[in-house]
């Protein structure tokens, strides 16, 4: 009886260059294991690998070296810790994060939380093509947000108190685009929104409070990494709410759903349509809501 390789790879089962053995991607969001997770995927790899483990480039994991007909068993003890196989092909796969503000100085919004909420509700949804998702805690975007179909930073939207300066200059000599200028001689600060890109050094690093920041999310559409590299580009305001940021991403895949041909990247539909396209679909879609 023929194996069915498109529905294993739907389940995780990636084929090997070795005739009867296949690696196993598992379900990994945010890149967070557990210690008794690392313990398992170690035990399985032991039991019914080859004892290697496979760091993927998107903090996934693949377990090489599996047999098909351990596959179930496979599964059963994954389970036991919370773990299941990944997903392949065109679908949504696992949402990447890095560590976020809860964890990480430079973080600007949380992401351990808000990857799983956008995993839970996109994971594995099947499409004319796959779509990749990062959040990047900040704009120094350690997770690559502009390679991914959607990508998400973290950003902040700064306002300047005068009653609070204390005119130290820190804020000019930290700002990375020129956006502040200090006038000692009026004590005034001007500020350029312009020139901003809202990466929030000003508000983080003030130590009298003269700066206060609120934290949104930058949305880049159209990423890929790859034979053909493409940039994802803003189409969107900045976004401030976490439930509007799952509608875009809805509205997104619906975009596709819409638009796109089957194995059509979602960066060679924008191409053919035009960005103009998705962000008018966008704006019609949440302004409705």
């Amino acid at each position: 009886m023929g194996v069915d390789l498109q529905q294993l790879k739907k389940g995780g089962l990636l084929k090997q260059v070795q005739k009867e053995f296949f690696s196993l991607r598992l379900h990994i969001v945010g890149g967070q294991l557990t210690f008794n997770q690392l313990q398992m995927i170690a035990q399985v790899s032991k039991d019914f690998g080859n004892g290697e483990i496979h760091l993927t480039a998107r903090q996934g994991v693949e377990i090489p070296f599996i047999k098909l007909q351990d596959f179930e068993t496979i599964k059963n003890k994954l389970a036991q810790v919370g773990l299941e196989p990944g997903a392949c092909g065109p679908r949504v796969r696992t949402v990447t994060a890095c560590q976020g503000c809860k964890i990480c100085p430079n973080g600007l919004i949380e992401t351990k939380e808000f990857s799983k909420k956008i995993d839970e509700k996109f994971f594995g949804r099947d499409l004319k093509c796959k779509f990749k998702i990062s959040i990047s805690g900040c704009l120094n975007n350690c997770l690559k947000a502009e390679e991914n179909d959607l990508g998400i930073k973290g950003c902040m939207e700064p306002e300047w108190l005068q009653a609070n300066c204390i005119f130290c200059g820190l804020c000019e000599a930290i700002c990375p685009v020129d956006a502040i200028k200090i006038n000692y001689e009026n004590r005034d600060v001007i500020f350029n929104p312009q020139k901003c890109i809202k990466c929030g050094r000003c508000v983080t690093s003030c130590s009298s409070d003269a700066w206060k920041g609120r934290e949104g999310y930058l949305l880049l559409f159209g990423g890929r990494n790859g034979n053909v590299i493409t940039r994802g580009k803003q189409v969107v305001p900045v976004i401030y709410k976490e439930e509007k940021v799952l509608s875009v991403i809805e509205h997104t895949l619906k975009f596709i759903a819409d638009y796109g041909n089957n194995e059509e990247r979602f960066a060679d539909i924008l191409q053919r349509v035009g960005n103009s396209q998705l962000q008018k679909y966008l704006k019609e879609v949440l302004e409705s809501e």
